[in-house]
């Protein structure tokens, strides 16, 4: 963690602890650049997405309540919604509504909720709902909706008296624009010419998907909450940790992601304008790793890395990235499909599945993402000279992966 401070500029907190005990917790970095005021274990970082899982459980406790159903359409609740008859509950929860990913302009906007509801609502599905996965977080901002109209309760109300509260969260609540929260982190999103302060969110909107703040202490009492019945049922739990897609989307979770280190995980990352989270419980293992930044740093990379550690694996830590020229015909030998990963050649660039993922050099073999440091590929000839296979690091774990035939 020390490496990631001096070499990524690491700002936040970070708790891995192993059955209930703590093996490091800690705060790294600034919770306010203007004043110098250092993060510290009690400070309280923006979720983004980590919220879902708390969106979900409420929506759960709703149905054991019986106050909905999974199968309930979304027209019961808001039967103004396009194609309202076709959502299910169950679809919302589980990213299968083919409801479109976000809504982050209407969000930066200062429109009242109405109006954004009503602009919301112009978006168009992706696909038809049911037939296939995708992230939305326009199903997670409905979820909240229909959490306020069947409970006749504020979103951030019902949350504080049945979640919070009985999970002893004394530091975790619902963002809005009005209040004071003390010990709060401020926001800061990296740009090219260095940290810059956050743009306006509008928390009166932006909900559901996102909108609640915590400490790592907090989420350590959630992830205890989580194995017991005293706020979900194993029955409801049953529910919430299946995944329901090929992206192994769950209800709030995604179960088993591929960088699960080949151990049961339930997780959900979050990112949001310089707010970077990672919530992250190996179930088997017994094992719970949480990173939380205001500074944009990578805490899904670095929970990755933290994960392999406290699992007994290998982990480099993180260095300083030069960039080398070097001959780009030399890139012709690279290109092509590994397992998952495809490595293209465009205007003499070299790529990382897509464009948006530049691989430059540091040796004639050997590439950092332009976009995250703390992933690397490296070529690797066999003794005929070909490239048939590459090293793959994330967060300081390497990964040998092989040329598809």
């Amino acid at each position: 963690m020390q490496a990631q401070v001096e070499i990524n500029n690491f700002s936040g907190t970070v708790l891995v602890s192993k059955d209930g005990h703590v093996l490091l917790k800690k705060a790294y970095g600034l919770a306010d650049y203007e004043w110098n005021i250092k993060n510290t274990i009690d400070t309280k970082f923006q979720l983004a997405s980590v919220t879902k899982q708390f969106t979900a459980t409420a929506i759960l406790l709703l149905i054991e309540k019986g106050k909905l159903s999974l199968d309930d359409k979304l027209s019961k609740f808001l039967p103004d919604y396009p194609k309202s008859d076709s959502v299910t509950i169950h679809m919302l929860l589980s990213h299968t509504s083919g409801l479109a990913m976000g809504f982050k302009d209407i969000a930066l906007s200062s429109v009242d909720k109405d109006s954004a509801y009503t602009e919301i609502k112009k978006i168009p599905y992706e696909f038809s709902p049911g037939i296939r996965g995708s992230y939305s977080n326009i199903g997670y901002y409905l979820l909240a909706k229909i959490i306020e109209k069947v409970s006749g309760e504020k979103y951030a109300v019902f949350l504080k008296k049945n979640i919070f509260e009985k999970a002893g969260m004394n530091n975790t609540g619902v963002s809005n624009n009005k209040s004071i929260v003390e010990k709060k982190a401020k926001v800061y999103c990296l740009t090219e010419s260095g940290l810059i302060h956050n743009p306006y969110i509008n928390w009166e909107i932006n909900l559901g998907h996102d909108g609640v703040y915590s400490t790592v202490e907090d989420l350590a009492l959630w992830d205890k909450a989580l194995y017991g019945t005293d706020i979900l049922s194993a029955q409801m739990k049953k529910l919430m940790f299946k995944s329901y897609s090929t992206e192994n989307w769950g209800y709030g979770f995604i179960i088993n992601p591929f960088y699960n280190h080949g151990h049961q995980l339930i997780a959900h990352d979050g990112g949001f304008f310089g707010t970077m989270t990672s919530f992250n419980r190996f179930t088997d293992d017994k094992l719970f790793v949480t990173v939380l930044s205001n500074n944009e740093s990578f805490s899904h990379i670095i929970a990755y890395g933290l994960s392999a550690i406290a699992l007994g694996k290998k982990v480099d830590l993180p260095y300083k990235h030069h960039r080398i020229e070097i001959d780009t015909s030399l890139y012709d030998q690279y290109v092509g499909k590994y397992d998952k990963i495809a490595i293209l050649k465009i205007d003499g660039k070299l790529y990382f599945n897509s464009t948006e993922m530049e691989l430059i050099p540091e040796s004639k073999t050997k590439f950092f993402r332009k976009d995250n440091n703390d992933r690397t590929i490296e070529f690797i000839p066999d003794s005929m000279g070909l490239y048939n296979s590459i090293i793959l690091t994330k967060g300081g774990v390497k990964e040998v992966i092989r040329r598809s035939k």
